[in-house]
């Protein structure tokens, strides 16, 4: 098949959309399809015959993102040359609509994936009154859709719910083998640098990967470890905070205020392919976000055999089994901290071979395969209902001429 991707955003430009159209393109590339994905400009972007890079409006915003312009004539251009069977989008907007444009033009089935609840986001633009609103698009804009992958079971049950019309089929970000081998070496070096301390080693290191920003709900995991460190009258731990964004100045002054400048270690931007090695030097990893439809880190902090602990939410509750592979807890700074406590005195090595054994279900390979086979599904559906169309047409037309 000739599968065209169609993003707002993309490497290098680090996100859990870019991530999940990267993993999967090369695993249908594996599989002998052609894949060629659409995607913004930036002022430094890897090179790639499969890319296919349109304009953007503004490039080097927050974190390195860019504004594309999805008007660009190059992309249909590009598109026309390509015979693609099927056109597979990942943004609802700006992109999303040139997608539906170039899919009734040219008579391709269009799928969508639904990576993002959008209305957890609208705190950046001050439009809580958007909050109805967005998932009326949404039903809207997936009326032009042949099919529609979400995620997990979970956000499947929600687009059913918002009354989406198209087939609503679950397809997980997959997790990359590498994923699964972590340098023993280099997590050791990491956990015994960053539990040291002037001297006196402290006894737990944890991990977390995350955006700095407020849908990721990071102040209720500095408020929680500022708990343990009041209830034990000591620091016997570390955590390591991957990741940037908009929050990160917030978010030091609130380490400072909380008496916890030497828990946390800002670690910025980690390459991706090195962030296994965090999560196996750590004894866990915790996680705070309610805005997840996946969870993507979550899986990769369980190749690495880490067990996780973190809030109940959508995207959390299709991974985490409670005792199998971590737990979960309300979002409640009491619960969490009491469950992080029993985490740490109990043994773990059953977590540890439950978080792998979770991690395995997801291996990319097997992700693009079932992607295949529901592009098939879709191609299949998309004929039937265009012979449908044509013949109701000629209908028509005959009925008018008797």
């Amino acid at each position: 098949m000739k599968i065209a991707m169609m993003t707002n955003n993309y490497l290098p430009f680090i996100g859990g959309v870019p991530v999940s159209i990267q993993r999967l393109s090369e695993g249908l590339r594996r599989e002998g399809h052609q894949v060629t994905v659409f995607a913004p400009a930036y002022k430094e972007q890897m090179e790639d015959d499969n890319i296919m890079r349109y304009h953007s409006l503004i490039q080097g915003i927050v974190n390195g993102a860019s504004v594309p312009n999805s008007f660009d004539r190059r992309i249909e251009e590009e598109f026309a040359k390509g015979d693609f069977d099927v056109i597979h989008v990942h943004h609802p907007m700006m992109i999303g609509w040139t997608a539906v444009y170039l899919a009734r033009k040219y008579n391709v089935p269009l799928v969508l994936t639904y990576h993002t609840r959008y209305e957890q986001y609208l705190h950046y633009i001050k439009a809580s009154c958007l909050q109805r609103a967005v998932p009326l698009y949404m039903k809207n804009y997936m009326k032009f859709c042949d099919l529609v992958f979400a995620p997990t079971p979970l956000m499947q049950d929600y687009l059913y719910r918002i009354g989406c019309e198209a087939p609503v089929r679950v397809l997980p970000t997959g997790i990359s083998d590498s994923s699964f081998q972590a340098d023993e070496a280099v997590a050791s070096a990491l956990r015994s640098r960053l539990l040291e301390n002037g001297g006196n080693r402290r006894r737990y290191l944890f991990c977390t990967v995350a955006r700095l920003a407020r849908e990721k709900n990071l102040e209720f995991l500095f408020r929680v470890l500022s708990g343990r460190k009041k209830t034990k009258g000591t620091s016997d731990f570390r955590l390591v905070l991957v990741g940037e964004g908009p929050e990160e100045k917030h978010l030091r002054k609130l380490a400072v205020r909380l008496g916890l400048e030497e828990e946390i270690y800002f670690a910025g931007r980690v390459p991706n392919g090195e962030i296994k090695n965090y999560c196996r030097a750590s004894d866990l990893f915790l996680f705070s976000s309610r805005s997840e439809t996946q969870g993507i880190v979550l899986l990769e902090a369980m190749a690495a055999g880490t067990p996780v602990l973190a809030v109940r939410a959508t995207g959390v509750s299709d991974i985490v089994v409670n005792g199998v592979n971590g737990f979960m807890t309300d979002v409640s700074e009491t619960e969490f901290e009491e469950t992080l406590d029993a985490m740490l005195q109990s043994p773990r090595g059953h977590l540890e071979k439950g978080a792998a054994d979770t991690a395995r279900m997801y291996r990319v390979q097997d992700i693009a395969r079932c992607a295949a086979d529901y592009y098939k599904m879709a191609m299949a559906a998309h004929e039937y209902t265009d012979t449908i169309a044509t013949e109701k047409f000629l209908l028509h037309k005959i009925s008018g001429i008797l």
